[in-house]
């Protein structure tokens, strides 16, 4: 169990390196869900801190500003992601902070090393969430933490609905795999039921009901909507008359998102909480 080549493919090509190009935009766009994910970890001034899925490191890099006198490591399978991290912790004068690529499913991270386990939005995607939380606990400490931030289902969360539905031209949504995709720990069940499977006690969940922010402008928006995995998959199965009427109906929903603060959506979102024990 893997990270499979589909997915690696995903991150490191054309789509993750257009994101890993804009970390600034992309902090911008949950920063509201971002805070909360850091009130809930807490982290220590000298916690040892493990940053699942951290993308371009703004919540690795924020970790390693609350704890100066530990360490953080953060993993991602986007290459281009993190040369980014790598580039902006070093500008911002961190010594505490390290990147690694791999794949927390499976990698081997030592046993008993971590006081607490973050992860902003890149914990949905595991193959077997299973086996994945098994390895993250295996190398927390005995009474570590664990805190997610994951989305709701995606029906409660606009950007989900009005992004794929301008694309496709009609307000149908296809059904949802098992995994690989961001709503797979959106139900507080089942949930409930792989973290306590992988060994995690005291599973809480808290309600974030805060909007995501896609930039200043229409243009803006719609080169980051346009670079995510979800919109490439849509916009790739067509031709190119499909496309621009496909293109011109999303501009005209993310103009109807124009608000003083940029393009703003509706979003919710789960604070998630646990412990090894």
């Amino acid at each position: 169990m893997t990270a499979n080549a589909d997915q690696i493919a995903l991150w490191n090509g054309p789509g993750g390196e257009r994101r890993a190009r804009q970390p600034k935009l992309i902090d911008t766009q949950v920063r509201l869900h971002h805070a909360r994910l850091l009130e809930a970890a807490a982290i220590g001034p000298a916690d040892q801190v493990l940053d699942v899925g951290c993308g371009t490191g703004q919540t690795t890099r924020d970790a390693a500003r609350a704890a100066p006198a530990g360490t953080v490591l953060g993993v991602d399978l986007s290459t281009p992601m993190l040369e980014v991290a790598r580039r902006l912790s070093a500008g911002e004068g961190l010594r505490n902070v390290t990147f690694e690529q791999a794949d927390a499913q499976v990698h081997d991270f030592g046993p008993d090393r971590f006081d607490v386990a973050i992860s902003r939005f890149g914990a949905m995607f595991f193959d077997d969430p299973v086996a994945a939380f098994t390895n993250i606990a295996r190398a927390l400490r005995p009474r570590a933490r664990l805190v997610l931030l994951v989305w709701q289902a995606r029906e409660r969360n606009e950007w989900a609905l009005v992004f794929r539905q301008a694309l496709a031209g009609h307000p149908g949504m296809p059904e949802l795999a098992a995994t690989g995709h961001p709503f797979t720990l959106a139900d507080p069940a089942q949930v409930r039921r792989i973290l306590g499977a992988a060994g995690f006690t005291g599973v809480g969940l808290a309600d974030v009901a805060q909007p995501v922010f896609y930039g200043d402008d229409v243009d803006t928006a719609l080169a980051l909507v346009c670079s995510l995995p979800a919109s490439m998959e849509q916009l790739d199965g067509m031709d190119e008359a499909e496309r621009a009427r496909a293109l011109d109906r999303l501009r005209t929903a993310l103009a109807a998102h124009q608000t003083s603060q940029g393009v703003s959506l509706a979003a919710r979102s789960w604070v998630i909480t646990a412990r090894r024990p």
